[in-house]
């Protein structure tokens, strides 16, 4: 039986959680499946990125926490962390 979704008939906001995750491999040249709503990182470091925007830019990113910001785009060079995920 599948898992019962109590919020399926609210429309998602910024404030409210994730609805996916996806491993992301960076690359200079494919954009993400999903536009983020937040990143997270396994081993903290730089996330260089293109948000939605198209602002081409680097965030530090600890590990373990949540970081907020709508990305289409991680890029390989200049990208330190590792173990990154997309939450959309």
């Amino acid at each position: 039986m599948p898992a019962i979704d109590a919020f399926e008939t609210h429309t998602p906001s910024f404030t409210s959680p994730a609805g996916r995750v996806e491993d992301v491999t960076p690359s200079d040249g494919t954009d993400l499946q999903f536009v983020t709503r937040a990143i997270n990182v396994a081993t903290a470091g730089t996330v260089a990125l293109v948000t939605t925007g198209g602002d081409t830019t680097d965030v530090f990113v600890a590990a373990g926490i949540t970081f907020p910001i709508r990305a289409r785009r991680i890029l390989a060079t200049g990208t330190t962390a590792t173990g990154i995920r997309g939450l959309s």
